[in-house]
């Protein structure tokens, strides 16, 4: 059974080189991922609220990675598009360099998962050779089969 992180990631909504380098853009570049996603009712308003909640307090977690996240109407399910930058991107509030930036939209009634989602993704993300291996990864699909085997290792 695919755990929670695998079962959210589609390699079409993996971008592997983004193209800017200042936060809000790249922002919506892996944002736009979720264009169009059945689970997301209203991406004006969820990038809105991606967009807020990013101005609020840093969503970097060090190690290079960020989690933005917005907790919204805008989705019926747990949504999840990653973006990786080889040159990184600034993100303010502690200026931190980001590779891979990791965007979460969650429904409000559903925090539950969203935490259950973010524990999982900083476990696997904690672990340097995993990290090295993501930015290594060659296509969304070798990248998405990275997560999903430091996932399954997280079960045993």
């Amino acid at each position: 059974m695919a755990g929670l992180v695998t079962a959210l990631l589609d390699p079409a909504r993996i971008c592997l080189r983004l193209q800017s380098t200042k936060r809000t853009t790249a922002l919506h570049e892996v944002a736009l991922l979720l264009a169009g996603h059945p689970d997301v009712t209203g991406f004006d308003g969820f990038y809105a609220e991606l967009l807020a909640r990013d101005r609020l307090d840093t969503t970097c977690l060090g190690n290079e990675v960020a989690l933005p996240h917005a907790r919204t109407e805008h989705v019926k399910k747990l949504v999840l598009a990653v973006g990786r930058s080889d040159a990184g991107v600034l993100f303010g509030g502690g200026n931190q360099n980001v590779k891979l930036m990791f965007v979460i939209g969650t429904p409000k009634t559903a925090p539950a998962d969203y935490l259950t989602l973010v524990s999982a993704l900083c476990k696997i993300l904690k672990v340097d050779a995993t990290r090295a291996a993501l930015l290594a990864a060659a296509t969304p699909a070798e990248f998405a089969a990275l997560v999903a085997t430091a996932e399954e290792n997280l079960r045993r």
